[in-house]
């Protein structure tokens, strides 16, 4: 419960997970046109989930999002879905919200920052458009419980005295992951549920279901990377990395075997460029950023560090060269990787995250 956070876990909750961006929210209205039927509309691809998708963490926030009147989605004109560049495809289109779960994904969902259900505003996207890619990243904020889950490794690492936070969660995490999977079949049944509503056939459009980037590593400076933005310990960052996120991919992978959709695995899509890595200046992460502005718009302290731990700009337009990439390649399952360019690449298969030569203390 809310009461019983600590004053470390209030000040520096996240909104979990989740890769996506401030792109065309079409809306039915009486003085809207005439429906296009599927098919005849301008083409669009569509975003669907959470933070890790909505932007959070690249700035530039769709005007209404970034907390006026309550609604902190933080959907970026600079997320994943606005740096594709599919040919033949006009409008891009954003209804993913920081923060979301899957209840707020379903038909008939719950309300999430004043927003309705993501699934229950996509009819009107459909209709009015020519859809031809659903990408749909959710999951982290249902059972895996991102953000509290970073917030105990945030709280291990300042007490120094008490156990890492992965001695715990290597017993929890499997039975999470678990536990969030049919939640998020459910979703892709929903969404399938709604475009054959519209009068798509499975065939007629892509169907992506993408998993999550590691935000953390365990290479990095042993004496500095705190005050760098990563407060976590080293070992803990180094479960996260190798052992967390892969086991999610693995369950959403899971579900995009049963449902019959498209999986892009992110699993080591940010290697090497983490939040705080020693070896680069490039970071593909935000690390721990404060920003006391949001309590302008909200006594919650918790959305003064809410773009914390997500892909920044240069990371969304990484994944979205990548998911440019897979849509064209007509792979069933992918992995976004480092080319020899030094850029992501769809790539056919799975990998699991390696382990790095990196000390650990």
């Amino acid at each position: 419960m809310a009461a019983a956070l600590s004053p470390i876990r209030r000040m520096v909750a996240l909104a979990g997970g989740t890769l996506l961006t401030a792109g065309l929210l079409v809306v039915a209205g009486s003085a809207s046109p005439a429906a296009a039927a599927p098919g005849s509309g301008p083409t669009a691809v569509v975003a669907l989930g959470d933070s890790a998708i909505s932007g959070e963490g690249a700035g530039a926030y769709e005007p209404g999002t970034d907390g006026p009147g309550g609604d902190f989605c933080h959907r970026s004109t600079r997320a994943l879905i606005q740096q594709t560049a599919i040919p033949g495809i006009q409008n891009k289109i954003s209804l993913a919200c920081s923060g979301a779960a899957s209840s707020d994904v379903r038909i008939n969902g719950t309300t999430h920052y004043t927003e309705p259900s993501q699934a229950d505003r996509l009819r009107a996207v459909a209709r009015d458009n020519d859809v031809k890619m659903i990408v749909l990243q959710i999951g982290a904020n249902d059972d895996p419980q991102f953000a509290d889950t970073v917030l105990s490794c945030v709280e291990a690492w300042a007490n120094p005295f008490g156990p890492a936070c992965s001695a715990a969660l290597a017993t929890q995490w499997p039975a999470r992951v678990a536990a969030m999977a049919p939640k998020v079949e459910a979703v892709v049944n929903d969404v399938r549920t709604v475009m054959r509503q519209a009068g798509y056939a499975d065939s007629a459009y892509q169907f992506v279901l993408q998993s999550y980037a590691s935000p953390f590593t365990e290479n990095m400076n042993s004496i500095t990377h705190a005050f760098e933005g990563c407060p976590i310990r080293l070992a803990d960052a180094k479960f996260s990395r190798t052992q967390a996120v892969g086991q999610l991919s693995a369950a959403l992978r899971g579900v995009a075997q049963r449902t019959g959709v498209r999986f892009l695995d992110l699993a080591r899509a940010t290697e090497g460029h983490e939040a705080c890595n020693r070896s680069t200046s490039a970071h593909w992460i935000t690390p721990l950023t404060v920003d006391v502005s949001t309590l302008l718009h909200s006594a919650d302290p918790s959305h003064i560090v809410q773009q914390s731990f997500h892909p920044n700009a240069a990371g969304h337009a990484q994944l979205g060269r990548c998911l440019t990439e897979f849509f064209g390649d007509g792979l069933t399952e992918g992995s976004c990787l480092r080319g020899a360019d030094g850029s992501l690449h769809a790539t056919a298969g799975i990998t699991a995250p390696t382990v790095r030569a990196a000390a650990v203390s």
